[in-house]
């Protein structure tokens, strides 16, 4: 990796610290660019503003660690397929639990812009039927499957939060038993 992609790479893991240290509206360029010991110039040549910034980190990092979770999970036993997920999200390392904060943050409507919520408000509406597809054919005797879908993903978020914003750590029996309550295993 070249030295520009080492100082980019710096201002962007001191950005996700200072973001999550401060939030958005608190975090200046000013600030990140004296942790990155470069100049403010140096910190506008690789990001246009501060929301260019944010937006990189949730539009490209945070998406890019819930696809790459997603891509781990291979099993096709419906209840560990969401159990290894909380599981994975459990494990991850503490740069990419801050920019999953960042994006848990966003989607809450607790921080970033307009912009970037609607970009959620889009990923959930798509993830709905993907989990729905994922869900039904391992739903017995349900009366109304998408309300299970949606409580499904209630719960989730849930335990999400819990990982990722309140530093909790969940016992995976625990987990299991919740999902399987939900999906009526």
């Amino acid at each position: 990796m070249d030295h520009g992609q080492d100082l980019k790479s710096t201002i962007k893991r001191i950005a996700v610290e200072q973001f999550n240290r401060n939030g958005y509206h608190g975090t200046t360029i000013r600030t990140i660019a004296k942790e990155a010991e470069c100049s403010l110039p140096m910190v506008y040549y690789y990001f246009s503003s501060k929301k260019d910034l944010f937006h990189e980190i949730i539009r490209n990092d945070y998406f890019h660690i819930l696809d790459r979770e997603a891509q781990k999970l291979k099993t096709t036993d419906i209840l560990d397929f969401y159990t290894d997920f909380i599981v994975n999200v459990m494990n991850l390392d503490e740069h990419d639990r801050m920019v999953y904060r960042l994006g848990v943050k966003v989607y809450l409507s607790f921080d970033g812009d307009e912009d970037l919520l609607a970009v959620m408000e889009a990923w959930e509406a798509s993830i709905v039927p993907r989990h729905y597809q994922l869900v039904l054919p391992h739903l017995r005797d349900v009366s109304n499957p998408k309300a299970r879908v949606r409580t499904l993903m209630h719960l989730l978020e849930n335990l999400i939060e819990r990982v990722v914003v309140k530093n909790q750590t969940l016992v995976e029996q625990e987990i299991r038993e919740e999902l399987g309550i939900v999906l009526g295993l």
